[in-house]
């Protein structure tokens, strides 16, 4: 069904493949489409717990954006053109169930932004990571002004977008850009461990801590408070509270049913 994503669902983990090798799986108009189309379509499978998002070969992750496509864009089509990536990539932001980017190389441009908008970012030895986008006289355009800045700081973040340079993924790691690192044969396996450890816990209390995390950062830390035991008592009405409080009490594994 897609001409530049590939999509496969098993043991309730969906990976998607950024598939346009011959050009470093670079972003262009029609594969954000396929992205936003398999995101939305992730938010209401029931069968998904846990996204794994990655690139195919180990060259490139997404190497950035299909620059053909913005080269003569106007003033409001640029801004068109920054809005769309914006919704695509904030509908992976806010899915509800985690994403995992499996980054297996090159992470430039509007592939960091890309990764910057998954849940959590797992980094192959190989991989580099940066916003290179005054190089070509524009900025970051698909959120990356604004994620970048809140992972690693503003300082960090504006050298990275105003230098233009590349930083290797034990940079990304020591700045809070990635959550791990490790060697490019394991970065499968580690991603869908990782999926697999999630799955172990009650999908609503994951869907919660996403969502008390992500409102609350854009609220005041009171406010952010308010949402928390706003989404904790949502949690204690559900039937997974009660199966992992008898559970804990019974000194058994419990078993979560999602309701």
């Amino acid at each position: 069904m897609y001409q530049n994503i590939l999509c496969s669902i098993a043991d309730s983990i969906a990976t998607v493949t950024v598939n346009r090798p011959a050009v470093r799986n670079a972003l262009n108009i029609a594969t954000l489409g396929e992205l936003g189309s398999a995101f939305e379509n992730f938010r209401d499978d029931p069968g998904v717990q846990v996204v794994i998002l990655t690139g195919s070969g180990d060259k490139a992750f997404v190497a950035g954006a299909d620059i053909s496509e913005i080269a003569n864009l106007t003033e409001a089509e640029g801004e068109a053109f920054a809005r769309r990536g914006q919704s695509v990539f904030q509908s992976i932001e806010s899915l509800g169930k985690p994403v995992i980017a499996a980054v297996n190389g090159y992470a430039l441009g509007g592939g960091c932004e890309l990764a910057m908008a998954c849940t959590i970012r797992i980094a192959s030895e190989n991989a580099m990571f940066g916003q290179p986008e005054v190089k070509l006289g524009i900025i970051p355009g698909y959120g990356g002004t604004q994620r970048l800045a809140r992972l690693v700081g503003k300082g960090r973040a504006l050298e990275i977008m105003i230098a233009g340079e590349m930083i290797s993924a034990a940079e990304a790691f020591r700045i809070g850009l990635v959550n791990r690192v490790v060697a490019a044969a394991d970065l499968r396996i580690t991603a869908e461990s990782l999926a697999k450890k999630i799955m172990e816990h009650a999908p609503q209390a994951v869907r919660f801590c996403l969502e008390a995390v992500r409102q609350g950062l854009e609220n005041t830390q009171e406010e952010g408070q308010r949402i928390e035991a706003r989404f904790f008592g949502l949690c204690c009405a559900t039937e997974d509270f009660a199966e992992g409080t008898r559970a804990f009490l019974d000194k058994r594994t419990p078993h979560f049913k999602g309701k």
